[in-house]
């Protein structure tokens, strides 16, 4: 069997469908992304270097959460005698689960909690930041140097670009229980020593109707910083802004303008997949979902590749494309035993 190419017609159905105005963004660095596909919605300055001050416990919260015990009870040891500011108010000697500790971290923005997390997941903070950096080359932050796990600048201090924090957010976001800590607007623990009711600091939580959830942080060297995730109909986005004076309404506006200039399609579905060549029948496996604007959505296409070499009943692929760039491949199957004649098949042979 010849190679076979097939350009099939798209009838876009439309996830979600919005208007479109401007914006004004007050943030020294900024980026919004769509957190389903990666793709880059709207980008200032997201490539320069900054200081990232308490957004850095993103990182923390999502190294401890895959390589820590989360019921486990930690003592606290000494280590948060040296920690200032933003603080939940750890005792030495007091004994607290891993998984309270993280909302601690995340809400409070606990730097207490932090050194405490990095000493019982690693042994010692110097190597969970290795542990940081390690993931943050994983996931192709290729622009982040973690120096600690709390984001304070006085004596060691962190480096990332709006990029590589929306990497980051993207990544921590597919952990279910991430999602349900920066999510929580209170939280309530009881120790050995004390009980805590804790808000989260993350003001637009509860403010903005399409917010779920973030870290925000501060410091006189980095300024304001602010990661955030928002979900209005089927887009899913983060916003992050890296020196912003007026940060909680800039990510507000944003996210306000790319849910009006971007509607997320359903350009690949699997369970409506219908493709038959020389009476064989090809599915596939995967779905494909792409946020585009109205100017965009006719310069899409989708080429069908199939050839006569099988891999693991792999025929080829479906290639998604934007203005001759390709977005997705997803691999074609064949159902061996499901053959099938119609008019249609009888054009093609």
């Amino acid at each position: 069997m010849k190679k076979v190419l097939v350009m099939l017609l798209l009838f876009l159905i439309p996830l979600n469908v919005f208007g479109k105005e401007d914006t004004f963004d007050t943030a020294r660095s900024s980026i919004v992304m769509d957190l389903d596909s990666g793709r880059i919605l709207y980008e200032n300055n997201a490539d320069e270097r900054r200081l990232i001050a308490s957004i850095t416990k993103i990182m923390t919260c999502i190294v401890a959460l895959e390589n820590g015990n989360l019921e486990k009870q930690i003592k606290v040891s000494d280590e948060v005698l040296k920690m200032y500011g933003t603080s939940i108010y750890l005792e030495v000697g007091e004994k607290m689960k891993l998984i309270d500790l993280l909302y601690g971290l995340m809400l409070r923005s606990g730097n207490d909690a932090s050194v405490v997390i990095a000493k019982a997941v690693a042994g010692s903070e110097e190597k969970f930041v290795k542990m940081m950096n390690d993931k943050a080359k994983e996931i192709g932050m290729t622009n982040t140097t973690f120096s600690n796990p709390h984001g304070l600048d006085e004596e060691t201090k962190n480096y990332s670009t709006a990029r590589d924090m929306a990497k980051l957010s993207r990544y921590a976001y597919k952990n279910k229980t991430y999602r349900k800590i920066i999510g929580t607007e209170e939280y309530r623990v009881q120790t050995d020593s004390k009980s805590y009711l804790w808000y989260n600091r993350m003001k637009l939580l509860g403010n903005y109707k399409y917010c779920t959830g973030g870290k925000n942080g501060y410091t006189p060297s980095a300024g304001k910083t602010l990661v955030t995730t928002h979900k209005k109909s089927d887009l899913n986005i983060t916003v992050v802004s890296l020196d912003d004076g007026d940060e909680y309404n800039n990510h507000e506006d944003l996210a306000e303008n790319i849910f009006d200039s971007y509607t997320n399609y359903n350009i690949v579905d699997k369970n409506n997949f219908d493709l038959i060549i020389d009476d064989n029948k090809y599915y596939i496996n995967k779905s494909f979902t792409y946020p585009l604007t109205d100017e965009e959505k006719d310069n899409v296409k989708v080429l069908a590749s199939i050839d006569e070499e099988m891999n693991n009943g792999k025929v080829g692929n479906l290639t998604v494309s934007l203005n001759n760039e390709i977005l997705k491949k997803i691999p074609i199957y064949i159902k061996e035993d499901e053959k099938k004649e119609n008019f249609f098949t009888r054009i093609f042979s």
